[in-house]
């Protein structure tokens, strides 16, 4: 829609959903750049195609800490423009990598509850989410919960809200 188009364009360039696993950002993406008639990037799908694994076979293979160095290399030479982008949930660790998203787009964080999230997410082990092995999600949500809200120019509650609902929050959020 028009509306939207003159700021992103503007003074954003492009929109970076950051949030949780399980919070919606690859659903809403292309729910996003559908609405506002840009790209859709999904992050983790660049990366995969980058190393050539799966998230869960850079995690069994190399470990978490590969993962997250992995997705800052591959966030931080991202050159997009007019895109909605998908971020992992880890990107957020990587102060190189948020700073080159922020510098060349909005970033909106997809606030989700740990209980709306924990009845999403049934493949915790198998997901290839970048944590500590010993790492519980409840003790993952708490500290990337403040990097989010960090790096977040807005953000978007998501709770009880259907895709569509969220999607109308998001626009009004960038609209001018």
């Amino acid at each position: 829609m028009s509306r939207y188009l003159p700021r992103l364009q503007a003074a954003w360039h492009n929109l970076v959903l950051v949030g949780m696993p399980g919070a919606g950002k690859s659903t809403l993406g292309v729910l996003l750049a559908k609405e506002l008639a840009l790209g859709f990037v999904d992050t983790d799908l660049l990366i995969q195609t980058d190393v050539g694994k799966t998230l869960q076979q850079i995690v069994d293979t190399e470990g978490y800490l590969a993962l997250r160095e992995h997705e800052s290399r591959v966030l931080a030479n991202l050159a997009l423009s007019d895109s909605v982008i998908a971020t992992g949930g880890s990107a957020v660790y990587s102060e190189q990598a948020m700073t080159a998203l922020r510098a060349r787009g909005l970033v909106v964080y997809l606030d989700v509850s740990l209980p709306a999230l924990r009845s999403r997410i049934t493949n915790y082990d198998q997901r290839g989410i970048a944590r500590r092995p010993d790492q519980s999600f409840e003790d993952l949500y708490e500290e990337r919960k403040a990097l989010y809200l960090k790096w977040a120019d807005t953000v978007i509650f998501c709770e009880g809200k259907s895709p569509d609902d969220v999607v109308r929050d998001v626009l009004a959020a960038v609209a001018v």
